[in-house]
């Protein structure tokens, strides 16, 4: 169960603690941090701007889309069936976003050309740049090694 500071449920990240009340929980709690960061960067808005579908089936609400199976890929899912771990448990109110359905998920994967993965490469590279801007570079202060 994920509650906030003060045990009450919410969807406040950096007021979130991880309550470790049921097994299956313990192993996703670390996705918190990750959903964090996410959040932070405002990964999803970035996706859903600069990945478009067209008009093919599953073109809306990319971003969530995406998360999904990254949250699902740092959880241990490796196929499109594995991504059910994350409707276990609370597991989907610490992630920030709705966590869709397998067949919506393999719907959108396939609907994939060489040109929505170069969408998806310029994400990574705004990620990248938002990510240093907010300090997670090594700044200044990082010595050269001799």
């Amino acid at each position: 169960m994920v509650t906030d500071a003060r045990g009450r449920g919410g969807r406040e990240l950096d007021r979130v603690k991880p309550v470790f009340d049921d097994q299956r929980m313990v192993a996703n709690a670390g996705v918190l941090l990750v959903a964090t960061l996410v959040d932070r960067l405002g990964l999803e808005a970035l996706i859903d701007e600069a990945v478009t579908l067209g008009e093919r089936s599953a073109a809306t609400r990319p971003g969530a889309k995406v998360l999904s199976l990254v949250h699902a890929m740092l959880l241990g899912a490796d196929s499109i069936d594995d991504c059910d771990l994350l409707r276990a448990g609370e597991t989907s109110r610490v992630l920030g976003h709705r966590v869709l359905t397998t067949s919506t998920l393999g719907t959108f994967l396939r609907a994939f050309t060489f040109g929505h993965v170069r969408q998806l490469d310029r994400v990574l590279g705004e990620t990248l740049k938002r990510a240093w801007q907010s300090g997670a570079g090594p700044g200044a202060r990082m010595s050269r090694s001799p």
